[in-house]
């Protein structure tokens, strides 16, 4: 048995240094993110194939720098997410994003075309408006190269036309494949919708689902996951690896409760009741926000890696 040690914080003190201080403290959550940080650190250096998923909401946020810099120091090898993440990616390549909060009067805020994300702000001129305009300017271009698109390939597509704040961009340029399962769903998916109302323009869901076969039934790694939130882009995930015996790792971050019998909430135990996570696994699951939880782990993470 492990003594609980107090959290003595310091000026100066580094991130990791912290994180293994609330480690040793014992104190519920606490524990768990320096768990958490143990696993992905272990991922890593021992060559798991590391996954990644993750919500659009969060890329409205500044944890989008966080997602950019797993991607840029190539620590991930796969992403699943969703729509929103291209729509956000882009917009934010493009247009501000502003702080609000969570008390505005939505009212007002839909009078002046303004768009409320908990508290961020959205003005309709830094997301549909921008949106379109460069989908309507790239689909033509695409379209010349290539009439049948998997989303892999359209994320791939998109990434060489943003700069260095991108995720996107960071993927294409390290090769890391991104899929979204539910492409229709958001501004980019629609604007590929309505351009293909007029010209030969098709989504293909097969392609990815063929690559991403290959990708979990070929590989020799072991299998980890980074794991944020839930909905379509977690479950797309140990959907596929249940076929292959399960996660060998993983790390999860919700803020759902368990009780409702939701996917979000679903704690990583319970996956291996359906064969998507191993018996054998090393997994935790982290309750809080991701938006205040990742930026400390991650930090943690790349000054041990560092």
């Amino acid at each position: 048995m492990d003594p609980v040690r107090d959290i003595t914080p310091r000026p100066g003190m580094s991130a990791n240094r912290l994180v293994q201080q609330m480690q040793a403290g014992g104190g519920f959550t606490a524990k768990k993110i320096g768990d958490a940080v143990d696993i992905l650190e272990e991922m890593i250096t021992s060559e798991f194939h590391l996954s990644l998923t993750f919500p659009a909401c969060i890329i409205a946020t500044g944890a989008r720098g966080v997602i950019r810099e797993l991607v840029r120091r190539d620590l991930v090898d796969l992403i699943i997410t969703t729509c929103g993440t291209l729509d956000h990616d882009i917009a934010r390549s493009y247009r501000d994003y502003y702080h609000g909060s969570f008390a505005l009067d939505d009212v007002e805020l839909h009078r002046k075309g303004v768009n409320r994300l908990g508290n961020v702000l959205v003005p309709n001129e830094s997301y549909g408006g921008i949106i379109e305009e460069k989908m309507q300017a790239w689909l033509p271009e695409l379209a010349e190269q290539q009439q049948r698109w998997g989303t892999r390939e359209l994320c791939t597509a998109l990434g060489e036309h943003l700069d260095d704040s991108s995720i996107l961009s960071w993927a294409t340029r390290n090769d890391i494949p991104v899929y979204v399962p539910g492409i229709t769903d958001g501004a980019v998916g629609s604007q590929i919708w309505m351009y293909a109302q007029t010209h030969p323009f098709h989504i293909d869901l097969l392609k990815d689902e063929q690559e991403l076969s290959d990708t979990f039934f070929s590989h020799e790694q072991n299998m980890g996951a980074l794991i944020i939130g839930g909905g379509i882009s977690k479950h797309h995930l140990i959907w596929w690896n249940q076929y292959r015996g399960g996660l060998d790792s993983a790390v999860y971050i919700t803020t759902s409760p368990e009780w409702d019998g939701s996917l979000s909430g679903a704690r990583m135990r319970e996956g291996i009741s359906w064969g998507k996570l191993q018996e054998t696994a090393r997994y935790v699951t982290v309750e809080g926000d991701a938006t205040a939880l990742l930026p400390l782990m991650t930090a943690a993470l790349l000054e041990r890696l560092s």
